[in-house]
């Protein structure tokens, strides 16, 4: 539980620094102040299968699809016949935080995959299911081929 809470934390920090970072005033590097501080991330956007396991709730396979060009981008899920449209990904420093929003009963959760990426390739993770600001579940992450689904 420690551990999906220091990755939460470092989820957060990243994504207030690169919205600071856009805000900045610098001479620009890539375009933008924000690449100034994190290289463009290439080749990620497409779909991706999932593999969560050792979850309580989540286990089995899915197809995420990342849309976008630079650090991030849009996010979509599809899990068996339920799709959840509304996501975003960053990769920022080597890590790749995927954030699926999860309409629920009377408010949202919120999906996490988080793993490292690096030349567009993605390893092992770690999943989070948030609900009402705390973990409902978690698990192991396995990301599957490009465009394997």
């Amino acid at each position: 539980m420690q551990f999906l809470q220091l990755i939460r934390i470092v989820a957060v920090a990243i994504i207030a620094m690169v919205g600071s970072a856009g805000v900045a005033t610098a001479h620009s590097y890539y375009g933008s102040p924000a690449n100034m501080m994190f290289p463009l991330a290439r080749g990620y956007s497409g779909n991706w299968p999932v593999t969560i396991s050792h979850s309580q709730f989540d286990n089995g396979t899915d197809c995420l699809t990342l849309n976008g060009s630079g650090n991030g981008g849009s996010a979509s899920l599809v899990t068996g016949r339920t799709k959840y449209p509304y996501g975003s990904f960053l990769v920022l420093n080597g890590i790749l935080v995927v954030n699926i929003t999860e309409p629920l009963y009377g408010q949202n959760g919120s999906l996490f995959f988080i793993a490292p990426a690096s030349r567009g390739h993605i390893g092992t993770g770690v999943f989070e299911d948030d609900r009402g600001g705390s973990s409902f579940d978690a698990g192991d992450l396995t990301f599957g081929a490009k465009n394997g689904c």
